[in-house]
């Protein structure tokens, strides 16, 4: 983009003024030039300045990236953290054994010393976020063609954070683009090692309605677990230790008993991880009639096999537990996105923009020029992909997903590696990954499960793939096995090293010791080798367009920008923090039908159901209902609040994100969409998009009356009036 180009996109960037208070998730940076007036006038009374600041502690530093996909908030001086329970799900049940079973019973250290090391968890916060499109654009103005940008990219992002980082070991950067790679901004972190587990509710709490639920108001789960930051005596970032300390922030979340009502203002700050707002007619059209339809179709097969095995075996619960619930929550959320796609007519009004946009782009030459083939390239690249998203998506829901190749294919990889290496240092580290992947992989897998699973997904990708895209090794299961994919599987299992942790090991050993990689003849190894054959070649015709695509993509963005240059515009989510703000708030689905704006404890009674696991009330918190024992967390009419509404603008990623009243006060945490706007992340549905939240009072409840871990309300600091 010329000079000219870019101070008129940030100076119309920066005139934007919002026009409607739901939409958008707004950069930190840009809220005081973007937003302030606006939440002012919604009775914010917290300013932009407060919220984000380089300079001194603001709220910002007391929001978190918990994990890799997760946020998290700061809630007393000596790092305890709150999350969802969905957010902890994987590192409680890493904790859990079949003898302390943390998912099924939930647990509560009642003093610091039982605070559990959760292994490989991290806590990333904010320091600063710093627009260098300037910087960007003056390192690759002299490119003549992509190949050179991308290189002259690579060296000025090099150079940057090494001048960034240089002299800050606890730090991290990254250079992130925004509006499809019109603007570039250089973010900072600091990551924490040393976390730990401090208590959840059993899954029958945290977890309530389970699949049943999910996507669906109202609701009544308990979504939350409770963590704690720990630093090196210096209050820096350091690695596991019995000598570390609880650290101490430089800010953390107040907590409001107050409470909320219908119109209340409200925000969330988080990490919401992808959205595709200037989504066109074209890519839904793919992302309905293949991306979405395929990963339906092959995660139900595979879910049925799962659960099944689930619930029959405690132990395989725990183990496919995490699994199950990763593949389960996308599944469902796809078969919700289409059925709004549907009903809220969403491909024709993308279709009205685009002819929209079109109608304004031939009304001047100069910006024909500029945006006159961005659909076109739009078009081009996604029919080119389309030629080979059948079998590549196929491939990658089904064969990809077999455990027993896929850790066999690994192993194999990495026994190349150790054994091309020469230095001892280097051998040592890779030998010591191994053994660990090794270990990790075989704590959470059971191999009649994974047989099982495997034969639904080769007898489902044999029935919808061409025979074009079948792996080598379907030519011996048709020759030598009948076309039995059971049989042929059986044959496998029987003889795979992989299928058995002592097998491998022991095989492992001797690759070591005979300096020879002895896995590479194993038949899951084969198989693994057999699936790359074919998924290599999808994948780079897949890949080959993007670069197209994201040519298209950043013209049309750009376009946009400019035709809607007195119209509030925010960049699509990147995983980056970003502030969203709206109000309590009830809604009408449909005709006749009308959803509150807040849940109670009634409704966990009402929904009981003992003989489904997804429905069980602890018997517990069934004698703390009926009793109305609520102590300081009930309503002014005695009843329990469970979980609200709001209209705030989220999506993954922001799971765990706090949600805030007009002063910054801690309401309680987000943690799910509704079902009729599941259509969220391409297109913003004021009167049915809702975030739904769980009320901060259930949470002090259950951790204080339910999980008599009140003690830790001690180091909170609570909001009464």
């Amino acid at each position: 983009m010329k000079k000219r180009a870019y101070l008129f996109l940030a100076t119309l960037l920066l005139a934007m003024a919002p026009v409607r208070a739901d939409e958008g998730m707004w950069m930190l940076p840009l809220l005081e030039k973007m937003n302030g007036k606006t939440m002012a006038e919604m009775g914010f009374t917290i300013t932009p300045e407060q919220i984000y600041n380089v300079n001194q502690p603001s709220l910002k530093d007391a929001i978190v990236i918990f994990g890799r996909g997760c946020t998290g908030e700061i809630v007393s001086e000596d790092g305890l953290l709150f999350t969802n329970h969905h957010c902890g799900y994987d590192n409680i049940r890493e904790l859990s054994t079949v003898e302390h079973n943390y998912l099924r019973d939930g647990y509560w250290a009642m003093n610091r010393n039982e605070e559990l090391p959760a292994k490989g968890l991290t806590v990333t916060f904010l320091e600063s976020m710093t627009d260098v499109t300037k910087q960007v654009e003056k390192a690759t103005r002299k490119a003549t063609n992509q190949a050179e940008r991308d290189s002259l990219y690579s060296l000025f992002r090099k150079e940057l954070l090494e001048k960034t980082l240089a002299g800050n070991p606890h730090l991290t950067a990254q250079l992130t683009s925004f509006y499809g790679g019109n603007q570039y901004y250089l973010i900072v972190y600091q990551t924490f090692k040393d976390i730990r587990f401090v208590g959840a509710p059993p899954s029958s709490i945290g977890k309530f309605g389970a699949d049943t639920d999910n996507w669906m108001w109202p609701r009544h789960t308990g979504d939350f677990s409770v963590f704690r930051v720990y630093a090196g005596p210096d209050n820096k970032p350091a690695d596991y230790s019995p000598e570390n300390v609880p650290y101490h922030p430089k800010k953390h979340l107040k907590i409001s008993l107050k409470g909320y009502e219908q119109g209340d203002p409200t925000f969330i700050m988080g990490n919401p991880g992808s959205t595709n707002r200037f989504m066109t007619s074209f890519e839904l059209a793919q992302t309905r009639d293949f991306s979405n339809a395929i990963r339906i179709h092959a995660r139900g097969v595979r879910q049925e096999v799962m659960m099944a095995d689930m619930e029959a075996d405690p132990k395989i619960m725990i183990q496919y537990a995490s699994k199950y619930s990763g593949s389960s929550n996308g599944w469902k959320k796809w078969i919700g996105m289409n059925e709004t796609f549907a009903k809220l007519d969403v491909e024709n009004r993308r279709a009205q923009e685009e002819a929209e946009f079109t109608q304004w782009m031939n009304g001047n030459a100069k910006r024909v020029e500029k945006y006159g083939q961005a659909l076109e390239k739009i078009q081009t690249a996604l029919a080119a992909q389309n030629e080979v998203i059948v079998p590549y998506l196929y491939l990658s829901e089904t064969l990809n997903k077999i455990e027993i190749s896929s850790i066999a294919g690994q192993m194999a990889d990495l026994m190349d590696r150790f054994l091309a290496e020469t230095d001892a240092a280097r051998k040592e580290q890779l030998q010591a990954r191994m053994t660990r992947t090794l270990d990790q992989f075989y704590t959470d897998y059971n191999a009649p499960t994974d047989r099982k699973v495997s034969q639904a997904l080769i007898e489902l990708y044999r029935s919808v793939v061409p025979a074009d895209f079948h792996p080598a090794y379907f030519q011996t299961l048709d020759s030598a096995f009948a076309a039995n994919a059971g049989a042929f599987l059986d044959d496998v299992f029987a003889h795979s090293a992989f299928a058995c942790p002592e097998r491998i090991r022991e095989k492992m050993e001797q690759s070591w010791d005979q300096n020879e990689n002895l896995l590479k003849a194993d038949v899951a190894v084969q198989m693994a080798q057999d699936h790359r054959k074919v998924f290599q070649p999808l994948a780079q015709a897949y890949r080959e367009p993007m670069e197209l695509l994201n040519q298209g993509k950043k013209e049309y963005i750009a376009g946009t920008l400019e035709m809607r240059k007195d119209q509030p515009i925010y960049p699509d989510a990147n995983f980056t923090m970003r502030l969203t703000y709206g109000t309590v708030q009830p809604y009408s689905p449909r005709d006749a039908v009308y959803y509150d704006y807040y849940t109670t404890s009634r409704g966990i009674l009402e929904k009981e159901d003992p003989n489904n696991w997804e429905f069980e009330v602890p018997a517990k918190l069934k004698k703390l209902i009926l009793n109305k024992d609520f102590g300081p967390y009930a309503l002014p009419n005695g009843e329990l609040p469970v979980a609200f509404l709001s209209t705030n603008d989220i999506t993954g990623g922001n799971s765990g994100s706090p949600i805030l009243n007009g002063n910054g006060e801690l309401l309680g945490l987000a943690f799910d969409g509704n079902w009729e706007a599941m259509s969220g992340d391409i297109i913003f549905e004021p009167n049915l998009q809702r975030t739904i939240n769980v009320d901060i009072r259930y949470v002090l409840f259950i951790i204080d009356k339910f999980g008599g871990a009140g003690y830790l309300l001690d180091e909170m600091d609570f909001i009464t009036e």
